[in-house]
């Protein structure tokens, strides 16, 4: 015979998985938030300003955040490379503008 299945067991694991998954993203959107120095706004102002995130439909917009974003992230893990000269590097290339306009043709 067939050991019958506890489902009782099973949808309080899942509900406990579900619960720490969303503790995990609250806490990844928090330090996100930190990272990129937004935790200087106020709370209305960092939600007004998901709100218009959230509400734009203009994909080439949308595009562009994604892309500065993309950037944001690759910024950080080039500064936690060991190499200092990369860093110095990456950085300048960043505040010049060279990194989107090359960005942007490689996107293409």
């Amino acid at each position: 015979m067939r050991k019958p299945r506890d489902y009782d067991a099973e949808l309080k694991a899942l509900e406990d998985k579900a619960r720490e998954l969303k503790n995990r993203k609250v806490q990844q959107l928090g330090e996100l938030v930190i990272a990129t120095g937004a935790d200087a706004l106020t709370a209305e102002e960092l939600a007004g300003a998901l709100v218009v995130l959230a509400e734009t439909t203009d994909t080439d917009k949308r595009g562009a955040w994604a892309k500065r974003g993309a950037a944001f992230f690759q910024g950080r893990a080039r500064r936690s490379a060991p190499t200092p000269d990369r860093d110095i590097g990456g950085a300048a290339t960043q505040s010049g503008g060279a990194q989107q306009a090359s960005g942007g043709a490689g996107a293409a």
